[in-house]
């Protein structure tokens, strides 16, 4: 998707995630105008309440001025910005709003906000702005749905819905006219219809996570957790490197009061290598300690194979690709030597728990999804696309019976 696209959803996403509730403490300052702050808070809140985000900005802008260490004031400030910029047809200016957008949440999270996806709205956003990119190729689509984000912005919902869907009917595969709206349903209340039109995203593109997140919006207002944890769960093996799905994620978590974790799972070693892809491996003391029978002597073999990925078998597995990276088959090779030696030295009595929780990964077939939620890098991430559209139940079983158990029982 296009980055200014991108932001779009992300704007969407704090106004359906945190439903914007003004949460602001009564104060007895006044402003210039003679409006006390908690007036100007109260109006700021109805017209966000009300999807009028441009007529919340100049007011945001006052309460920043008035209280500027206010976190939650440079919160709602980021958002009304990037409504302001939706409805800028100046490319210039739009990017200069978008600037401003990203240094109020900069600025919301140097001052403690709370919010599990503040790094994500920051990271969505470059640091110079967002270039002006279209919605669809088609171009009486893409005009749609540009006069459809101004309506949303001013508060004219019925009319942006009208747009989003005749954009639909002009470009079949357009993801978002089905998502947006689908958040227009959610916010109108009908929550089956918000169902409906997000299912048609999902089914225009499986493979992006905002969907599936959005459409737990609804099943966590009406309390059904279960359902909705089943649509966090698919945002975030869909997408595990977004900050976002895991904000879902973590919402639902903190919902229902659960933990969530990865197996630990310390890997006693570690590998550099020099300018000819040579490797100095170096193994932990603990691993190395006399009397040991646990099998922790076997990391060795975990930089032995990295080291031969690095020298030669990357270019045989991945002819293709020109330059060395980590690989998601480089890892599980490395792994699996690992256990290979240690169950197969008869001096080990009983493995380590490092061990025995990696064999037993192994054994229920999920150590590539383990490796891919829990221990990419940015290499190994370029694997995930791939191995989703194969494996989606082995990431999906991972995350179920691990990281909602908090490393697993």
């Amino acid at each position: 998707m296009f980055r200014y696209n991108f932001v779009k959803l992300t704007a969407r996403f704090a106004f359906l995630f945190f439903s914007l509730s003004m949460l602001w403490h009564p104060d007895a300052l006044y402003a210039q105008t003679g409006e006390s702050l908690q007036e100007m808070k109260q109006k700021a809140a109805e017209l966000i309440k009300q999807q009028k985000y441009t007529e919340a900005l100049p007011i945001l802008e006052k309460l920043v001025l008035a209280e500027p260490d206010d976190p939650e004031n440079h919160f709602h400030l980021g958002f009304a910005l990037i409504a302001q910029a939706n409805v800028t047809r100046d490319g210039a200016a739009r990017k200069a709003l978008s600037v401003r957008a990203r240094n109020a949440f900069i600025k919301s999270k140097e001052l403690g906000i709370k919010q599990p996806a503040i790094d994500a709205l920051i990271q969505s956003i470059p640091p110079d702005g967002l270039d002006d990119k279209s919605f669809s190729q088609n171009a009486e689509a893409n005009e749609l749905m540009t006069e459809a984000e101004a309506l949303f912005s001013e508060g004219k919902s019925d009319d942006a819905l009208r747009n989003y869907q005749k954009a639909l009917q002009l470009d079949p595969k357009l993801y978002v006219a089905a998502l947006f709206s689908g958040d227009i349903y959610l916010q109108k209340g009908d929550f089956r219809q918000a169902e409906i039109w997000y299912q048609k995203a999902i089914a225009i593109d499986p493979n992006k996570e905002t969907a599936y997140r959005y459409s737990a919006t609804p099943l966590m207002r009406e309390g059904k957790y279960d359902q909705a944890r089943d649509r966090y769960v698919e945002a975030y093996i869909t997408e595990p490197y977004s900050r976002f799905s895991a904000a879902g994620l973590t919402r639902w978590a903190q919902a229902t009061n659960t933990r969530l974790g990865h197996p630990k799972i310390d890997i006693p070693t570690n590998i550099t290598f020099d300018e000819k892809g040579d490797a100095k491996i170096n193994l932990d003391a603990s691993a190395l300690l006399g009397g040991k029978d646990d099998g922790s002597v076997a990391w060795i073999a975990y930089g032995l194979t990295r080291s031969t990925w690095r020298k030669e078998k990357f270019a045989k597995t991945f002819p293709q690709e020109k330059i060395y990276r980590r690989s998601l088959a480089e890892e599980a090779d490395a792994l699996r030597s690992v256990l290979t030696v240690a169950t197969g030295d008869k001096k080990v009595k009983k493995l380590s728990p490092s061990l025995e929780k990696l064999k037993k990964l192994n054994d229920e077939g999920l150590l590539e999804a383990y490796i891919l939620l829990a221990k990419a890098d940015e290499g190994i991430a370029t694997d995930h696309p791939a191995y989703l559209m194969k494996n989606r139940d082995k990431l999906r079983r991972y995350v179920v019976e691990y990281v909602l158990t908090n490393g697993g029982k």
